[in-house]
This record gives C-alpha cells, sequence and structure tokens, in this order.
C-alpha cells in the first residue's frame, strides 16, 4: 500500500478513508500485475467503476466485495466477524444452573423386590 500507516483510523475523513480503500485496490491489482479492464470484467463491474473505485469514489459495496474476489483479497472481511460472547450475567446465570454433583442413584431393581416390610 503507501508508506503512511494510520493508527487512528476514527481521526481520518470518509474520503481520506475512501482514498485509502482506492490505493489499496490499485497496489494490489497493480502487484498482480492485472490490467483495470481485467479485474472489471472479471468483477462484472464497468471499467469506470473499478477507477472511480481506486480513486477514492463513492461505489457500492457490493462492488468493492467483487473486486476483493478477484484480486483474493476477501481475507480483509475477517475483520467484520462477529463472534457470539455470552454477557457476564446470562454467564452467572448458566454457571448456577450448571450441576454441582451427581443425584443418587436409584436401584429399579431393589424397588421391585421391596415388598415394604
Amino acid at each position: 500500500m503507501n508508506e503512511k500507516s494510520y493508527s487512528n483510523w476514527e481521526s481520518m475523513s470518509d474520503k481520506l478513508l475512501l482514498k485509502t480503500i482506492g490505493n489499496f485496490i490499485q497496489s494490489h491489482r497493480l502487484n498482480q500485475n492485472k490490467s483495470q479492464e481485467q479485474v472489471a470484467t472479471a468483477a462484472g463491474i464497468s471499467r469506470s467503476t473499478l477507477s472511480l473505485l481506486e480513486r477514492g469514489e463513492k461505489v457500492r459495496v457490493d462492488s468493492l466485495i467483487q473486486v476483493l474476489r478477484v484480486l483474493d483479497l476477501l481475507y480483509i472481511m475477517d475483520v467484520f466477524k462477529v463472534d457470539e460472547q455470552i454477557s457476564p450475567i446470562e454467564y452467572a446465570r448458566l454457571k448456577k444452573k450448571q450441576r454441582k454433583q451427581a443425584s443418587p442413584r436409584k436401584d429399579k431393581k431393589a424397588d421391585k423386590e421391596d415388598i415394604g416390610w
């Protein structure tokens, strides 16, 4: 990508964020020695849409995803994965309900043989 390192994404403007994404796409496309036309055709979008994306202009999210797929960059989607987490309160409830010991075992055979004397 470029040599700048951004540690505070929140302070960046939307325009700068779009430009950063565009630079990322363009850099990977060039590193793979693919033309805009090749990537656009494989992604099912127009070359002008890819050009807009690389310049940091607004494009549809599905266009970005299609380009990421063509460039084998879908791994960056890992940051959007939401791991299901249980709240501490719900965890405490589940722990409270969890059995602490086994129940005494009843011998069914002995119950049948007991004639109640």
